[in-house]
């Protein structure tokens, strides 16, 4: 049998193409380049109290021009600054957000995402730890873990010759935390968050850990209600007040949530039954009576406008449950951020890859950056 291959050829006049197109391999004389915060290569991201204060804000504000570049309706042609990089993504958990985000960040970004749920790798159980990290560090330029312990993570971490990117444990979520304070500064103008009061209602778990640890590091004022028993980590929340006095905001912790929403600029809420909770779900549905954000809820935050927009607004990192917060605030038009909050993780995962592999080229940008070099923490 005969085959014929036929090949087809991109004309030159072909220079503006979407961003979804891959076919604009090398930078032109002019075109837009990108590469990661420096100091970040070859690093884990394992939490945010592991970066400086310039390293949140470069990753911050490398997350915005990212997006500005790459969702332009009337795209200039694009790098790769990835191309050749690759990502493995394992899954004990699921999590339809951060799949997305990252396979298609990994994707415009010229590299490419491997999926490894629950039945490609169990972690620990049919190979090590150390095995799997040590197999994994030869096929591929990052990992992403997705895990119930943290001590799983920090085990890749430890075994891995690339960066490993933690998506999630049971005390750290600092790629939500990220997407978090990028939705807030996009609502409240860059570098405007500083004074500002951000209020947790619920359950004190891993995304409260590093959005409150985020928030404290610019300047926010930080208040947590949570029922008897629900408290966050105390070890990490003394690290969120120590980063809060030096910033010039603050930390409380207040059992009533109407006293702590009172003034508040931001009111976050998460689920109560996270993934392997489930056989807890009768008993916490009681204990957190009382806690679910409702319209009463925000018309005690702060007052009034800015800009035109609503001086008080909410988040969630999905997925919803109606128990946590009513349907009139979470669909609000005005006031809710949900779903820019849920898109902007992919902006900030890509910056974040970007940055552990050192990817860019000719004519690198980081914007407004803070000459951020240094140590890892600021303390």
């Amino acid at each position: 049998m005969r085959w014929i291959v036929h090949v087809l050829r991109i004309p030159p006049s072909s220079s503006r193409l979407h961003s979804n197109s891959f076919l604009n391999l090398q930078p032109r004389p002019g075109m837009r380049s990108f590469q990661g915060v420096a100091s970040l290569q070859g690093k884990n991201f394992m939490n945010i109290d592991e970066l400086t204060d310039v390293e949140l804000r470069d990753l911050l504000s490398l997350s915005a021009q990212l997006k500005k570049a790459y969702s332009s309706p009337s795209p200039p042609v694009l790098p790769r600054p990835c191309e050749g990089k690759s990502v493995s993504m394992i899954f004990q958990k699921r999590s339809t957000r951060t799949r997305v985000s990252t396979e298609t960040g990994m994707a415009l970004l010229g590299g490419h995402a491997l999926f490894l749920g629950p039945q490609d790798v169990q972690l620990g159980v049919n190979e090590s730890m150390r095995d799997t990290a040590n197999v994994l560090s030869r096929f591929n330029s990052l990992i992403l873990a997705r895990v119930f312990a943290h001590t799983d993570v920090q085990l890749l971490a430890k075994h891995s010759s690339v960066p490993v990117i933690n998506a999630l444990s049971d005390l750290y979520h600092p790629l939500q935390a990220l997407a978090d304070l990028l939705t807030l500064e996009e609502h409240f103008g860059k570098g405007s968050l500083q004074g500002k009061v951000l209020t947790w209602v619920g359950d004190g778990n891993n995304v409260l850990h590093d959005l409150a640890m985020g928030a404290a590091r610019l300047g926010m004022h930080v208040r947590v209600a949570c029922p008897v028993g629900y408290e966050p980590n105390g070890e990490i929340m003394h690290r969120v007040e120590w980063h809060a006095q030096r910033s010039g905001g603050s930390y409380v912790m207040e059992r009533d949530p109407m006293t702590a929403v009172a003034g508040a600029h931001v009111i976050v809420t998460d689920t109560w039954v996270s993934m392997g909770q489930e056989e807890e779900y009768e008993r916490r549905m009681r204990d957190f009576e009382g806690f679910q954000v409702t319209r009463r809820m925000m018309e005690h935050g702060a007052k009034g406008s800015n800009a035109g927009r609503p001086a008080c607004v909410f988040l969630h990192c999905l997925p919803r449950h109606p128990e946590e917060v009513t349907d009139e605030v979470f669909y609000d038009p005005a006031r809710s951020l949900v779903f820019p909050e849920a898109e902007n993780r992919m902006w900030t995962v890509m910056a974040v890859m970007l940055s552990l592999v050192g990817g860019g080229g000719r004519g690198c940008e980081v914007g407004e950056s803070h000459n951020g070099g240094g140590g890892r923490r600021s303390s």
